[in-house]
């Protein structure tokens, strides 16, 4: 038997038997801080630690064209870089498949939630503001899609609007915040045998058969993402459900006092 092996079925025993490793429960997360403005000069910022999973987010806003379906909307744009220095198997180059991913399921729970009003974004004909959001991995382990879920959430609402004059893009003086008219939080379940945990750390990741991320905001249910090649019993969606509204409704709180700064 493999040090894998050993070690998948190590982890599976104890979950059988209600037992994680750092002694959490089931459905309960890590402690999680969250810290706005750590990038001085981006529009808005924030630094989120899920145990000792680390990510960066920050927001950049600019001038820029319109889709051509949308002329009279703005746009935003998620990307997330997954850095060599956060994990011995991220390497540099091109976006991978899983930086990919996590972007657009990162993006999709915002977008979906109505978090910003795009028609507010419209500066002119054939000018609108684009809004950048990005997602830096600091550390690995575990559960990046809550925590770039809570990092870009908070940078959205810590983010100064620029101005447009004559022309010129003023990102200095009195700015007012970007205007955000809704807020989300995503709830991540891993499936590891039988068991379903929330907030799954590293080694539950390595072993896990199958994903689900619910992003809700305080009301609806906005986006479903499931990944890798488990699956889900209809009822076991159905109670996730119920605790991504539990889970989600004290997120967004500790969002929201975050960037307020209480």
């Amino acid at each position: 038997m493999n040090i894998t092996t050993m070690t998948r079925q190590y982890i599976t025993e104890r979950l059988n038997n209600k037992v994680r490793e750092d002694g959490r429960g089931m459905l309960s997360y890590r402690g999680i801080t969250i810290k706005p403005g750590f990038i001085p000069n981006a529009e808005g910022s924030a630094e989120v630690n899920i145990g000792h999973t680390k990510i960066m987010a920050g927001i950049k806003i600019a001038v820029g064209t319109p889709m051509p379906d949308k002329p009279e909307e703005g746009s935003m744009m998620t990307a997330a870089e997954l850095l060599p220095l956060a994990y011995h198997k991220y390497d540099a180059g091109p976006p991978s498949a899983e930086a990919v991913e996590l972007s657009r399921v990162i993006d999709r729970g915002i977008r979906a939630a109505n978090v910003i009003d795009m028609a507010k974004l419209f500066i002119e004909e054939e000018k609108v503001w684009s809004v950048f959001v990005d997602i830096y991995v600091l550390n690995y382990d575990g559960n990046l899609f809550d925590a770039g879920t809570i990092g870009a959430m908070a940078a959205l609402l810590t983010a100064r609007m620029p101005k447009y004059e004559d022309g010129k893009v003023i990102r200095e003086g009195n700015l007012g915040r970007l205007e955000i008219i809704n807020t989300c939080a995503s709830s991540t379940f891993a499936k590891i045998g039988k068991t379903i945990v929330l907030d799954a750390d590293a080694n539950e990741e390595d072993f896990s058969d199958a994903r689900l991320t619910i992003t809700t905001d305080e009301k609806y249910i906005r986006a479903m993402q499931k990944g890798l090649g488990g699956s889900f019993y209809t009822s076991e969606v159905e109670g996730l459900i119920d605790t991504s509204f539990e889970k989600s409704k004290e997120l967004i709180k500790r969002i929201k006092e975050a960037a307020s700064g209480d």
